[in-house]
């Protein structure tokens, strides 16, 4: 049998047009454009507080504006010493003409490049993801926040005032007053709205059940959401697991804790034929041993870090659940060796 036989018998077809070609062709024309990605220009920068700006994008025609779900996030791309990076930011709001309004602390690689872009700059983003949104009922909710995680709860609640008829408290911990006039705004606006903020410069209080008590008397009876430091979120988490209400909390992660009391193991990529110390997140100790794995979000949102485990044992830094199993998908930037790992990449 001859190979071009072979090939017809398979249904061979070339890929006769390439993306990246069209791509560089258009964008001779209009930078924006793209066969498939989503670029996006940035419209207005509005300083919020001291190193806290708000973004506002306006994306091509291949993002998908009726995908959004309040509370969801994207992917923002941008290039640092010739290398892509990337970084996931909650979506504050969606305009009525498409644009897209994210909120950048001034921390962080990315962070830093993407608040320092000038009006008319193209950054690449992603189709809007995460699955930190309102479930589908009408009962009264509680969204609490501290620093760059009232941009997630402030998502929501524009979402959840939609409803007149339902009974909606935030508690918001900041230092700078970021979203603090909008949602004073919002407060005067709404009456089925209450508003608790908690100036920590000048209130040293946390997050207690003496305090949801005192602000918010039947939160045990709502659905909660919750985004912010790993403190607070840490302490959201053992107030509704000693109330046996677990099921009523939802929270979103802009920073993962690791386990300190764990010690360093041993991981090998057998694809790669690399091997190295892991202590922190098996995508941060392989970035420190010099190696660069896929990755999107960094939160264990977007799946693109998903990879194998073919052995070994590995913490998930955001439940604290355990995986023993051979031949399992992990995603690495939330998982913790907590015994000698092989990887397939």
């Amino acid at each position: 049998m001859s190979y071009i036989a072979t090939v017809k018998d398979e249904q061979y077809h070339p890929e006769w047009i390439h993306e990246d070609f069209v791509d560089f062709i258009v964008e001779k024309i209009n930078p924006v454009w793209a066969w498939k990605k989503i670029k996006a220009t940035i419209i207005k920068i509005r300083i919020l507080s001291i190193g806290f700006y708000q973004i506002q994008l306006r994306p091509n025609r291949n993002f998908k504006h009726r995908q959004f779900k309040a509370g969801q996030s994207i992917l923002v791309t941008v290039e640092i010493a010739g290398v892509r990076e990337q970084r996931s930011y909650s979506i504050v709001k969606l305009l009525e003409n498409g644009d897209i309004i994210i909120a950048v602390k001034q921390q962080g690689k990315v962070s830093n490049v993407l608040t320092q872009l000038a009006y008319g700059n193209i950054v690449e983003v992603s189709q809007p993801q995460g699955d930190f949104v309102l479930e589908n009922h009408t009962s009264p909710l509680l969204l609490i926040a501290s620093g760059s995680g009232i941009t997630a709860i402030y998502s929501l609640l524009l979402e959840a005032l939609k409803d007149e008829n339902r009974a909606v408290d935030v508690i918001y911990f900041s230092r700078d007053e970021a979203f603090h006039a909008d949602l004073e705004q919002l407060y005067q606006q709404n009456s089925q709205f209450n508003y608790h903020y908690i100036n920590t410069l000048q209130q040293k209080k946390h997050l207690t059940v003496e305090l949801l008590d005192s602000l918010v008397p039947d939160f045990q009876q709502r659905q909660s959401y919750v985004c912010g430091s790993t403190t607070m979120m840490q302490s959201a988490n053992d107030i509704f697991q000693d109330l046996n209400i677990s099921e009523r909390l939802k929270q979103e992660y802009f920073q993962i804790a690791v386990d300190e009391s764990l010690e360093a193991q041993p991981v090998t990529f057998i694809r790669s034929q690399q091997e190295f110390e892991a202590k922190s997140s098996l995508l941060e100790s392989a970035e420190k041993a010099g190696l660069r794995p896929t990755h999107g979000c960094r939160m264990g949102m977007c799946n693109t870090c998903t990879c194998t485990k073919v052995s070994g044992s590995t913490q998930n830094m955001l439940t604290g659940e355990i995986n023993h199993d051979a031949n399992t998908q992990i995603k690495l930037c939330i998982s913790q060796a907590v015994s000698p790992v092989v990887i397939n990449l």
